[in-house]
């Protein structure tokens, strides 16, 4: 039967892969790397989102205009995006192999939010950069009316839902750290009782 967790190791173990290893940082910096495109795409996003003040029909040809050249870009630019994509899959890959309760918990977790994080990019994202792209619309979405202004705001949605589960990968891997200093702490303490119980037991030993 395979064993899932190994229930004995600690992130005292040599082959442990902790938040210290440089799988975190692959984790990490692939992570950091699509929010830092979001960032860049949030100035556009804001006027939609987050003001109560009507946008002008000028707005969305610009925001068109940006989105239709960030689509079109040459095809290395998407390369880079897929080997970045995985090279965060890899780090994940590292970190659960044969892994510890605590990559059980953290790192499974933070895997499922990181597919998550891809199936929008890829369902939700590429698929209305195609339309502003190829400047048709759909009509309908599961019967419901989508026109041109609707669509980048899905769009701008889209990046924000994306964001806040990218941000709740970050959260899971401080959470691993903390988790880890605690359980260190837990294991020396309970180190240092046992020490305390064997002087003491050599102590009256000795006294008989």
């Amino acid at each position: 039967m395979i064993q899932l967790v190994n229930w004995n190791k600690t992130p005292l173990s040599p082959d442990y892969r902790g938040s210290g290893s440089f799988a975190t940082f692959m984790i990490i910096g692939s992570t950091c790397f699509f929010l830092g495109i979001l960032f860049a795409s949030f100035p556009y996003d804001f006027p939609l989102l987050w003001t109560a003040a009507p946008v002008p029909d000028s707005y969305y040809d610009i925001l068109e205009t940006h989105l239709r050249w960030m689509h079109q870009a040459p095809p290395l630019i998407s390369r880079v995006l897929n080997i970045i994509t995985t090279v965060g899959f890899l780090g994940f890959a590292i970190k659960l192999y044969r892994p510890a309760v605590l990559n059980f918990l953290f790192d499974g977790a933070s895997l499922l939010l990181y597919v998550i994080g891809c199936m929008i990019w890829i369902r939700s994202i590429v698929k209305r950069l195609r339309l502003v792209s190829a400047g048709t619309w759909p009509g309908e979405e599961d019967g419901v009316a989508v026109s041109r202004k609707d669509n980048v705001k899905l769009l701008s949605m889209s990046n924000t839902i994306l964001a806040l589960v990218l941000v709740g990968v970050l959260v899971l891997q401080v959470g691993q750290w903390y988790a880890e200093a605690k359980e260190v702490q837990d294991i020396r303490e309970d180190e240092a009782l046992h020490k305390l119980d064997r002087k003491g037991s050599g102590l009256q030993k000795k006294k008989q």
